[in-house]
């Protein structure tokens, strides 16, 4: 598997805003706002990574598990939203970790800036008050870089995650470049997109794939690369 380090972090247009990382332990987080606000994202990336790292500590299912497990009432939120994505996309809940850290973090941070951009391992969720162009990195594929989105400022906040196989360290049973997905959860978007990722194995399998991943109740668009093809569904503006 070939992981080319945080490339992606240039594919998103971040005009006029402060960027900056909140780091701690393998969670890397890039956020862009219009004014520095990392200490408050630092202690947002703390407090979600102890209810994380607490509740995996003992349930150890919840961390190995390839499919949905029982929900539990009175897990911290993050973990129940988890949950509940992982259940609607048939995967295991850790594979809506990175969304799920990336917008837990953005929600404690929305109410001070106009304009957001919190990105997790390739996942992003933002908030933005005008057009957003984003990339799709998909690894060595020729069409990496060269897919791009118009994300209106109208429909965010938003998540935008990608799955690949062969990109990063994320766990795949199938062999799609990337499967970048839309939605306004970026814990199902990120859980949505190992799913379809799953079931492409060949270049014939991407419409069923991306036909699949439009019946997941929450999905608003999604881009599929494999190889030197691509296919796209939903509400996705391409440029």
């Amino acid at each position: 598997m070939k992981y080319e380090e945080r490339t992606y972090r240039s594919l998103i247009n971040r005009d006029n805003l402060t960027s900056y990382t909140a780091k701690i332990a393998e969670s890397d987080l890039f956020i862009s706002s219009d004014t520095n606000l990392q200490d408050q994202a630092l202690k947002s990336l703390a407090k979600h990574r102890h209810a994380l790292e607490t509740y995996i500590k003992n349930h150890r299912d919840f961390r190995t598990s390839l499919l949905p497990v029982a929900e539990d009432a009175l897990a911290p939120p993050i973990i129940r939203d988890m949950m509940r994505k992982a259940k609607i996309c048939g995967v295991g809940p850790m594979a809506g970790v990175a969304g799920a850290v990336a917008e837990f973090v953005a929600n404690d941070l929305l109410h001070l800036t106009d304009n957001l951009i919190v990105e997790n391992g390739g996942d992003i969720f933002l908030k933005s008050k005008r057009n957003i162009t984003v990339s799709v990195f998909a690894g060595e594929s020729p069409l990496s870089y060269k897919v791009n989105l118009n994300i209106r400022h109208q429909d965010t906040p938003l998540g935008i995650c990608t799955s690949s196989a062969t990109v990063g360290p994320s766990l795949s049973f199938g062999r799609a470049d990337a499967v970048c997905v839309l939605s306004k959860s970026a814990i199902l978007a990120d859980a949505a997109a190992s799913a379809i990722g799953n079931r492409v194995k060949t270049q014939k399998d991407i419409k069923a794939a991306l036909e699949y991943g439009m019946n997941i109740p929450g999905i608003k668009g999604i881009i599929l690369i494999f190889a030197n093809e691509m296919g796209a569904i939903g509400d996705v503006e391409l440029i």
